[in-house]
């Protein structure tokens, strides 16, 4: 038999290399018999979150308040009135709540303090206005607001701007984006619309140093056309403010402080009221009973 040279050995080699590695990739992949099947399953489908519930609200400022009250019984808050058991205004200079209030019946029961009864009632209809107040603190179920009448007359007590607090379930709250600044230093009035000002005057006439002109928040409760010869036909635009050392003015028992036009407008001369021309009492009139007024010094 002849010998196998070199060549040959190692062609022989290389087969046999192939055979092997033959072999090892059929056992590798070729099924065995006693293998189980692998099943390759579908991915699960991720479940929805389970939805947060949403919180319920937790009640802000004083506690409801359900108790029938006959609001026809108590005193009524007018222009007229003196109610020494509401509260003045104790934050004169703090800016509005952005709403006016408005009694849904006849009337709405006022309180001093929530968590007391009620002292007095707003009336829905007023001959002279006042219904349609300003509101400075608005709760879940409260407002404060502002009001017409006096808590005492300035010769025996203190006649700031009267407060109360009226349950939202009784009234009409309307949003409002406008009110009236005053300086009386500057001399200037601004009708202020979502916090953009709109010059309406630059000069006027004030109250004198005897008879100065209320200081504070305040809102429009009446405007009316009314016969005093000084307007010269123009409207007075009504204010809740009220003198802060007269009892009365003209022989009524108030002495309500208002824009309205006059002929002599310049300089601290008025009685209390600001004295303004024919263009910018107009633009005031225009605003609705219950808008915002603040007289800054």
């Amino acid at each position: 038999m002849r010998r196998l040279g070199p060549r040959e050995w190692a062609l022989v080699g290389v087969i046999g290399a192939l055979i092997v590695a033959l072999v090892v990739v059929l056992a590798v992949v070729w099924p065995r018999a006693d293998a189980a099947p692998v099943v390759t399953s579908a991915p699960s489908a991720t479940p929805d979150p389970t939805p947060t519930p949403t919180p319920t609200p937790t009640p802000t400022g004083f506690p409801a308040n359900t108790g029938v009250y006959d609001a026809l019984t108590l005193p009524e808050a007018n222009v007229f009135a003196v109610l020494p058991q509401l509260p003045v205004d104790a934050d004169p200079d703090a800016p509005f709540s952005g709403y006016t209030a408005r009694a849904i019946t006849d009337a709405a029961p006022v309180w001093a303090d929530p968590l007391g009864e009620p002292v007095a009632a707003l009336p829905r209809e007023h001959r002279y206005g006042g219904t349609t107040v300003a509101v400075v603190e608005h709760e879940e179920n409260w407002v404060r607001v502002l009001l017409t009448g006096r808590q005492s007359i300035p010769s025996q007590g203190n006649p700031a701007q009267l407060t109360g607090w009226l349950r939202t379930a009784d009234v009409e709250l309307v949003a409002t984006d406008t009110t009236v600044e005053v300086s009386l230093s500057a001399r200037t009035v601004d009708i202020v619309r979502a916090g953009v000002p709109e010059r309406i005057a630059t000069d006027f006439a004030f109250g004198a140093d005897v008879s100065p002109t209320p200081l504070g928040r305040a809102f429009i409760h009446l405007t009316e056309v009314t016969s005093f010869g000084y307007t010269r036909g123009h409207p007075i635009v009504y204010l809740s403010l009220q003198s802060p050392v007269l009892d009365g003015f003209g022989g009524e028992n108030v002495a309500v402080t208002a824009f309205h036009y006059h002929d002599n407008r310049t300089g601290a001369i008025s009685n209390g009221c600001i004295r303004l021309d024919e263009t910018a009492i107009t633009r005031l009139s225009e605003l609705p009973e219950g808008t915002g007024v603040i007289i800054r010094p």
